[in-house]
């Protein structure tokens, strides 16, 4: 109960809480109606270059392709800007999957920001930002390994070249048949955000189908070049029937909602 309660606490403290209330207080708007349009407007500012938004800070890492083998001091270096609290996101992670949870999805994301911005961090990059201990660190990498997960930290993808970001091996996984329940269990990803990042690769593949250049892609949903290649390499690299019927249902549903929309 008092976890529940700081939980809580914690939320009304948020500045998507704020909006969340304001949209129901003062336009009258229900519930899931708010927290719809609370994830629409994410979508369309996420990203965004103006300055550091609440629960970000700057870090330097190791640039991606610098040489291995070099003392650190020598290695050619990035500034990266982390989310290492992504407000209500990581609170419903929190009460779901507790502490141990949390610190699993805030290692995932915080090593996809660093590729998509040419970095790679440590496990003692992470352990230092995260205010936990490298030994917990491994644990973590050890046990996400085994649910099928892969960590593109520096010391991993030096021995096995390029990888995917973790919103891609979630798709994948979808694709090929795990729910929203089985993928927040073994990802510890809350539901929404996996349906977040379901209906952002089913827009890049509609786009894609379409026509549309990659870089107006990137543009239109504001996601990085790295991630939008990602979600193009498993469009093509799962062509079985059972994912392409998945994907055409998602499809449909959303060339319905946008011809209902006009």
């Amino acid at each position: 109960m008092r976890n529940e309660q700081e939980i809580q606490r914690h939320e009304a403290k948020t500045s998507e809480q704020r909006f969340l209330q304001t949209l129901q207080r003062e336009f009258h708007y229900a519930p899931k109606i708010a927290e719809s349009i609370l994830a629409e407007a994410q979508d369309c500012f996420q990203g965004s270059p103006v300055g550091l938004k609440p629960g970000q800070m700057r870090v330097w890492l190791v640039r991606r392709k610098a040489a291995s083998g070099q003392a650190l001091q020598d290695t050619k270096k990035v500034e990266v800007t982390w989310t290492v609290d992504a407000g209500l996101e990581d609170l419903a992670t929190l009460r779901k999957s507790g502490m141990t949870g949390l610190r699993k999805v805030r290692i995932q994301r915080l090593l996809d920001e660093a590729l998509e911005q040419t970095a790679l961090a440590t496990q003692e990059d992470l352990a230092r930002v995260l205010q936990t201990s490298v030994r917990t660190i491994k644990r973590d990498f050890a046990e996400l390994h085994e649910q099928g997960l892969y960590l593109p930290s520096r010391g991993y993808l030096l021995g096995i070249g390029p990888g995917q970001s973790h919103k891609a091996q979630i798709i994948r996984r979808w694709l090929r048949g795990e729910t929203y329940d089985q993928l927040s269990q073994n990802t510890h990803h809350c539901i929404s955000s996996i349906q977040r990042y379901i209906r952002t690769f089913v827009q890049v593949v509609h786009l894609h189908q379409q026509g549309v250049p990659n870089i107006q892609i990137g543009l239109l949903l504001q996601i990085g070049a790295v991630l939008m290649q990602d979600y193009l390499d498993v469009y093509l690299h799962n062509a079985e029937a059972e994912c392409r019927q998945r994907l055409e249902e998602q499809l449909s549903r959303l060339c319905g909602e946008t011809v209902s929309s006009q």
